[in-house]
């Protein structure tokens, strides 16, 4: 986490271009989805820092997330994106009027 909060907005830019990617991509067989479950686990651990949730929270990666709630076939990994969604929320410094957090609790 020490290391993504101290990213330059360039190197930023592309691991949230990988994540999303990544979080993206359908999974097609049990390694993909294996994957895709130990991003989120990743993410899960960096999320309780307050810098790097901030920075999450705000960017494109949300509504990926949102999107990954909704539409994954596999349970573990909806219940891993919800977690992840709850951290963000929980340890960001700030939480806005317009970020859906509550959308979680309806899927």
């Amino acid at each position: 986490a020490e290391k993504l909060s101290s990213l330059k907005d360039m190197d930023w830019n592309d691991f949230l271009q990988r994540v999303c990617s990544l979080l993206d991509s359908i999974e097609k067989n049990t390694g993909a989805a294996r994957s895709k479950l130990n991003l989120l686990y990743y993410l899960c651990t960096v999320a309780v820092h307050k810098e790097v949730a901030s920075r999450l929270i705000s960017s494109q990666l949300f509504p990926i997330l949102i999107q990954q709630l909704r539409a994954a076939a596999n349970w573990d990994i909806r219940a891993k994106v919800a977690r992840v969604i709850g951290l963000l929320a929980l340890h960001t410094s700030e939480l806005g009027e317009n970020v859906p957090v509550s959308e979680v609790m309806f899927l």
